[in-house]
This record gives structure tokens, sequence and C-alpha cells, in this order.
């Protein structure tokens, strides 16, 4: 049977193209279910408060440096969105008087606009939100060199190839709304791709690499991040890929609530616990990493019912 037309965006992939079975299944889940979807390389960990949420998510970077040695390098890859963590992590290192200088650190993306990744003075630069909310905060003498933070920018498979270089204990990010990590988002309804999303198998053979961004990945950003201002939001960016993902030993997801909704953090849960890999759910294809986490915030996970507003 043919793939349904996407309702959010007709030349694009993305996840209303899924069976409606799994669709209304995933509406189904309680926040109870949500607990209960765990196995064997898929944790589901609910938190109470934000505190708690926020904190654990910041101990992360502290945990992978913590293990960095010299003979040992070792980093985190990680991501803006969620944010509220990155003052914790400078904070922590602070006190812990933790010297940084064999730990690494690895941006998952950069906005791209005329083929060229954006400088630190564009409004919206994840790497000046890096160094600006944690790595700047943290006392000089601590602080890892700066041939240890590499972010994606210039040449993509150098950045690449840093992953084969030093071990990335982690990969830490959010879930947009169009359910990708980083912004490895569906992709065109196009070509050989036209009439059915390509094989989870090829779509993870994806590196590092500038994509063309999905219309709901820039509204969502736009909500997020900049107001609901779609102008001053790129539509292409620089993205770490699968083909990294894969060089990290653990993937951890954090849900605090706001970047997708209610529907959509159930959706990639299930699909993940249930082994049903799609690339027009990216986040779906981590179902195929040996160990993966999801972290709610219990006050973000919300319900799936009709509220007119």
């Amino acid at each position: 049977m043919a793939r349904v037309i996407s309702k959010l965006a007709p030349t694009w992939w993305d996840y209303t193209t899924l069976d409606s079975d799994i669709l209304n299944d995933a509406a189904r889940l309680t926040a109870k279910d949500l607990g209960q979807l765990s196995r064997p390389g898929f944790k589901v960990t609910i938190y109470d408060t934000a505190e708690a949420f926020y904190a654990a998510e910041a101990m992360e970077y502290v945990t992978a440096w913590l293990r960095a040695t010299p003979d040992n390098p070792a980093g985190i890859c990680g991501p803006i969105g969620p944010t509220e963590q990155l003052p914790l992590v400078a904070h922590i290192v602070n006190e812990l008087n933790l010297n940084l200088k064999d730990a690494h650190f690895w941006g998952m993306d950069e906005w791209v606009e005329n083929g060229e990744p954006v400088p630190p003075a564009h409004p919206l630069s994840f790497a000046r939100c890096d160094k600006e909310m944690c790595f700047d905060r943290i006392r000089p003498e601590l602080r890892m060199p700066e041939a240890n933070l590499h972010f994606p920018v210039g040449d993509l498979a150098a950045f690449s190839k840093t992953f084969d270089d030093v071990p990335c204990l982690l990969m830490q990010g959010g879930q947009g709304e169009i359910k990708h990590w980083a912004f490895n988002d569906p992709l065109k309804r196009e070509g050989a791709y036209q009439d059915a999303p390509p094989p989870p198998e090829e779509y993870r053979k994806l590196a590092a690499r500038v994509v063309d961004l999905h219309p709901v990945t820039i509204t969502q950003n736009a909500r997020t991040s900049g107001g609901g201002n779609v102008a001053l939001v790129p539509t292409r960016a620089a993205t770490v890929g699968p083909a990294e993902t894969w060089k990290t030993r653990t993937v951890s997801i954090w849900h605090p609530g706001h970047h997708d909704n209610p529907f959509g953090i159930r959706l990639s849960a299930l699909m993940i616990s249930k082994r049903i890999a799609d690339s027009s759910v990216p986040m779906s294809l981590l179902a195929d990493h040996p160990d993966v986490r999801f972290n709610y915030l219990r006050g973000g996970i919300g319900e799936v019912r009709v509220e007119m507003h």
C-alpha cells in the first residue's frame, strides 16, 4: 500500500505518513505507560521536578569528563535545546575543581547561511550559546583547550574523524517536533524516495553534513528561540549524523516538554521500545542503537486529548 502524503509538508517525509495504528497507539500512552517502555538497550526515566531533571542532565557532562585521562581522553556531544543544564555544568566543574585538559566536547549542529556556517555574532549561533552559557563560565585554569572543542563548521569530514580519534562517551540531545535528534530531519519526498522514505540502514550511513531543514523544524526553532520570528531562522544547518551517533557509546535524550509536544514524546519512545524503525521518524532509528536513554520531566509529559483554546 502506498504511503500517505504528509499533512505537514506534502513534498517531505515525516511522522504523519506512518500507519495510523502506530499513531493511535502512541496517542493512548499514559505517563505510567511511558515508564514501562524500558527494555534492554532502552531505558526510560521520569523526573518529578525540574531541579532533579536538569541536575541529572548536567551531571552527564561531568560524569563523562571525569573519565578523561591523559592516556584516555574522552568527551560528550551536547545540544542547544535543552540549554538549562549548561550553566549547571559550569557551576559543578568549578565547585569540583575539575580540570578539563583531557576532556572533549562536540557541538551537535550549527546553522548555515549562504553556504557558510553562521558566525558567533549571529543571534542564533549554537557555538556562541555553548560558550556563553557553559564554557566561558568555567574558571580559565580548568577549561579544556580550544582544540578539544569540536563544532560542525568548516571541514565536516575532519569533524567526523574526531569521533574516531577520541571516544565520545555520550551524545546528549533533545527531540524536535519533526522527531529529530541534532538536525537529522526526515528527507524530502523526491527522486529515489518519492514513494517511500530511505530504508533505516541507508539513513544510518549518513555522516556529518549540511542539510535542508524540514519546514516544521524551522517553525519550531522560531518558536523556541526567536519569539516566533521565522524570518530569523536559517533553512539549512550542519549536523552530526547517524554515523557519528553510532560511534557514541550512549545516546541520552531529554524531554522537558517544551521542544516537542505530548504526542511526539510518546511516539518516538513507543517506536524505539517496539523496535519500529522508520526514517520518516528519524528518532525511531535509535531503536537499533545499543544504549539509549529517554529522560522525561513529569510535568512536561502532558496528555494527548482534545482541548479547545
